[in-house]
C-alpha cells in the first residue's frame, strides 16, 4: 500500500513539471539521494541521472514547473486531526566566484563575516515529533527585491489558506521582530518565534490619564536583565525524559516596540 502511494505521488509530480518532465525528474532524484554535491556536472555522474550532464543545464533551462498544481499536491499529503506544525527559516548560498550569477546579494553573520551568493526561503510540514524528517512546501530563492521577512510571510500565507486547519508556524529568532508580526498580522496561522537574549517587549500601557498623547506602551521587559522580569501568568513544570526538568513561564499582552497593536 505504502509504495502504491509513493508511485502514484511521484507519477504526480512528474505530470507537473512541464517540459523537459524526464531530465528534471532524474535530477531530482540525484539531488535526493547523493550524500553531498558539489557542482551539477556531479549530478550528473549519479547513477540515477541517465542522461549527459548538459541534459542538467538544458532542463534547469527548459522546465516550467506548474506552482500551483505542484503546492496542491503537497498540501493534500499535510492531513492531521492536530493542528499542523510547519517551520520556517532561510539559509544563505555563498557564490562568490560566480561573477555572471544574476541578483547575488550581500550576507552576513556575526563571527562568520560577509559573504556574496543567493538566499533561499523554506517553509516545510513537520509531521512528527521525533525524528528529521520534514516535507518542503515551498522553498524559493529570495530576490533582491525582497527580505527574509517578506518572503516568509509571503509563503506562509500561500500555504495557510490552503490547509483545512489553521497551522501553528515556528521561526528562529530572525524572524523574532516587530517586522514580522507586522507582516503575518492578517494571516490565519499561530506563530512560534525564538527571541534574541536581548530582545525587549513592552507591556500594555497604564490608562489614559487625560492629558497629552494616550501612552503606546507600558512596562519595558528586556529578556536577558532580571530586573525588568514581571510576574508570569502562568507556570509550568514538565519532566522530560531526555533532557529532565522543563519550566514553563508565560507571559500576556507583550509587544514590540514598533507594533504596539501586536501581541
Amino acid at each position: 500500500m505504502i509504495l502504491t502511494q509513493l508511485e502514484e505521488f511521484r507519477q504526480a509530480i512528474y505530470d507537473c513539471l512541464g517540459k523537459a518532465k524526464d531530465a528534471v525528474f532524474e535530477l531530482m532524484d540525484a539531488v535526493l539521494t547523493s550524500p553531498s554535491i558539489q557542482s551539477f556536472v556531479s549530478l550528473s555522474q549519479s547513477p540515477v541521472f541517465r542522461r549527459q550532464w548538459p541534459s542538467i543545464y538544458a532542463a534547469l533551462h527548459d522546465s516550467r514547473p506548474q506552482k500551483r498544481k505542484l503546492l496542491n499536491l503537497l498540501i493534500e499529503e499535510v492531513k492531521t486531526e492536530a493542528q499542523p506544525f510547519l517551520a520556517g527559516d532561510h539559509t544563505f548560498w555563498p557564490r562568490p566566484d560566480a561573477k555572471t550569477l544574476k541578483e547575488r546579494t550581500f550576507h552576513g553573520e556575526r563571527g562568520v563575516g560577509v559573504g556574496i551568493g543567493q538566499s533561499y526561503s523554506t517553509l516545510a510540514w513537520i509531521p512528527e515529533a521525533d525524528g528529521s524528517w520534514a516535507l518542503p512546501l515551498r522553498h524559493e530563492r529570495i530576490t533582491t527585491f525582497e527580505t527574509p521577512t517578506s518572503r516568509a510571510a509571503f509563503q506562509l500565507k500561500l500555504v495557510s489558506r490552503q490547509l483545512e486547519k489553521r497551522p501553528l508556524a515556528a521561526y528562529d529568532r530572525g524572524y523574532g521582530n516587530a517586522k514580522f508580526v507586522t507582516a503575518t498580522a492578517d494571516i490565519e496561522a499561530d506563530l512560534l518565534l525564538r527571541l534574541a537574549s536581548n530582545r525587549c517587549l513592552w507591556g500594555k500601557p497604564t490608562a489614559y490619564q487625560g492629558r497629552g498623547a494616550p501612552r503606546k506602551h507600558g512596562h519595558k521587559f528586556k529578556l536577558n536583565d532580571p530586573e525588568t522580569l514581571p510576574e508570569a501568568d502562568e507556570i509550568l513544570t514538565v519532566e522530560d525524559p531526555k533532557v529532565g526538568q522543563v519550566k514553563l513561564m508565560r507571559w500576556s499582552r507583550f509587544h514590540f516596540l514598533e507594533s504596539p497593536t501586536g501581541v
